[in-house]
């Protein structure tokens, strides 16, 4: 549409120029004022005329006064024959300049054939233009078809990726590297009668580097990489995705050895049968041309195809089975080394300030992907330009972790004096019960200043990566999220809306403890089932495998905990209401407390792994 008004306006500006160039051919260059013969001659005989120019029939004189007028003999006469029949004085005649000037072939040609012709210029031009245009559309029709996958040339070094650019993922690396070795050396491994693996499926969490790896394997290799996304292939018309497919894998079979590269392939490769449009939709198509493209490889043909998807069980088992994507390689998020290695790769060219430790930075960070670490040094960076600073410290590093975590600070927020108080006690809660139970994490920062929807926040941090969690470290948990709830009640004699978070987040805990990880009085067994409609993509209900008289039992358990975890709490804030009083009157003054400075407000007879 755009190039359509384009080409438009190019057509109205070129008629406006003809027009131009018109109008300054046929206009005159200075004005003349029309007169008679009878009046030229009438200004001859009084010496009035100082030149007469003759152009054809046209008579062009000028005054000696300067003034310049215009008229036209007789067709047939010479200019001294008309001027005789009007009775001209030769002898003033002679005084005269006259000039004759001749018009040149071209311009009579020009004034004769132009008019007629430049219609049937604009005619011609105008089919031109509307043959163009079809013609365009006709290759566009035939181009939409056509793979929309971007190449990456492995000789472009800027654009070149390889292993020593992605940290950590020390196992996906050896399980590719393998892939890197069929690249290079194919002959090697089929003189051992050793079959080209023809797809390699990422798995992982999002922002794990999954596309990131896909491109490094591809710049060890030094091979061509196409990349394109799940979500290109599919469009409005049927069979447009599998022309795509295939003309994708005729690129990649012409430019062996290569990569093909489909990121999200759960968007095409979902479970068939199982989603809304019938068993003949687009996305079904497209999913059966893959399937046969992967099974006509032959055994010499070096072309590998990698996906990722952070949904494996949404995959069709076509895909999974044998011959296909029978290698699968999970990359997981980092752990605390692997975190520090990511930091160092994404503050290399951002100056640090001396001093900085990024194992600090990666010890409060556990969960965070690569992704997340890419936009908190980033945000880092940002928070350090805002404050007119050079280098990057600690602080902002630190302050960063909270707003990827939880979102940017709102000061402008105005809580009352008594609201402002009550934030402090219930902040206050969570951090002491939090010092006081041996199986919580420590207390890295309490703060009431406002981030996202949070009021204010208590932040505990493991001091190393977990991957199991005990039932005793969840009844601490359920003990510190009722911490606040616990506090607003003892100290207030009331409770608010503050703590409404807290008491959904223990009770999905609560509930999970029965029903998922066997941890109560019910026994070593799990209650419900989820189901997923795959074309959501989400849960969307549960299954219910066991009987009304369990239900209860499992709300009575849930209820149970949560006693338990309220009288654990109270306990604890009753025993030490005066280090809870001086926590609370801290936050009120500085409205942040950060590690050191807690645990010397809390003591070391209840701050804990500090």
């Amino acid at each position: 549409m755009d190039k359509l008004l384009k080409n438009i306006g190019l057509i109205i500006l070129f008629f406006l120029f003809v027009s131009g160039i018109l109008v300054l051919y046929n206009a005159p260059a200075q004005k003349y004022e029309d007169t008679s013969l009878s009046q030229l001659v009438s200004q001859i005989n009084e010496g009035a005329v100082k030149e007469i120019i003759i152009e054809g029939n046209e008579l062009k004189i000028e005054l000696n006064n300067g003034e310049k007028e215009k008229t036209s003999k007789e067709m047939e006469s010479s200019l001294g024959e008309s001027l005789d029949n009007y009775g001209v004085d030769k002898e003033k005649l002679k005084g005269v300049k006259v000039e004759v000037k001749k018009e040149s072939s071209a311009a009579v040609w020009a004034g004769l054939i132009l008019p007629f012709l430049l219609p049937f210029i604009l005619i011609a031009g105008f089919i031109w233009f509307m043959m163009r245009q079809a013609q365009r559309g006709n290759t566009q029709a035939l181009s939409f078809g056509m793979s929309r996958a971007r190449m990456t040339d492995p000789k472009d070094k800027k654009k070149k990726t390889t292993f020593k650019d992605v940290a950590g993922a020390k196992e996906a690396k050896e399980e590719l590297l393998e892939v890197v070795e069929f690249l290079k050396h194919p002959k090697k491994f089929l003189a051992v009668g050793a079959k080209i693996p023809k797809g390699v499926l990422l798995l992982g969490p999002p922002g794990t580097g999954k596309t990131l790896m896909a491109k490094a394997v591809a710049g060890e290799a030094e091979v061509p990489f196409f990349n394109i996304s799940g979500s290109e292939f599919v469009e409005m018309f049927v069979g447009v995705g599998a022309s795509r497919v295939r003309d994708l894998f005729k690129k990649a079979k012409k430019n062996a050895p290569s990569i093909v590269f489909i990121d999200e392939i759960d968007a095409v490769g979902r479970h068939r049968g199982a989603g809304l449009g019938g068993g003949h939709d687009e996305r079904e198509q497209t999913l059966n041309q893959i399937l046969v493209e992967m099974d006509g490889f032959e055994t010499d043909t070096n072309v590998i195809v990698m996906a990722a998807t952070n949904r494996p069980d949404v995959l069709d088992p076509a895909l999974l089975r044998p011959g296909r994507f029978d290698r699968r390689v999970v990359i997981d998020l980092p752990d605390i080394k692997e975190r520090e290695a990511i930091l160092r790769i994404h503050a290399k060219n951002k100056p640090l300030r001396k001093g900085v430790e990024l194992k600090v930075i990666a010890q409060r960070t556990p969960g965070f992907s690569g992704a997340d670490l890419a936009n908190l040094v980033n945000e880092a960076a940002i928070l350090s330009a805002r404050r007119e600073k050079k280098t990057i410290g600690i602080k902002e590093l630190k302050e960063s972790i909270e707003k990827v975590i939880m979102g940017p600070e709102r000061k402008s927020k105005i809580m009352s004096k008594e609201e402002k108080k009550i934030v402090a006690y219930h902040e206050a809660g969570h951090a002491l019960v939090t010092a006081s139970l041996s199986h919580a994490d420590p207390i890295q920062k309490v703060s009431i200043i406002s981030r996202g929807k949070a009021g204010g926040y208590t932040m505990a941090v493991p001091t190393e990566d977990k991957y199991l969690q005990s039932r005793a470290y969840f009844i601490d948990e359920l003990a510190i999220l009722l911490g606040g709830y616990v506090s607003e009640k003892i100290v207030f004699s009331d409770i608010t809306t503050g703590a409404s978070n807290d008491l959904e987040r223990a009770t999905h805990m609560a509930r999970n403890l029965i029903t998922r990880y066997g941890m109560s009085r019910l026994g070593p067994r799990t209650f419900g089932k989820k189901e997923e409609l795959v074309f959501l993509g989400k849960e969307i209900s549960e299954e219910k495998d066991y009987s009304e008289q369990t239900a209860l039992e499992i709300d009575m358990e849930v209820s149970r905990f949560l006693e338990e975890a309220r009288q654990t709490a109270e306990k604890i804030i009753n025993e030490k209401r005066g280090i809870l009083n001086k926590i609370a009157e801290t936050l009120l003054k500085k409205e942040t407390i950060e590690k050191e400075e807690f645990d010397k407000l809390v003591g070391e007879a209840i701050s804990h792994n500090s």
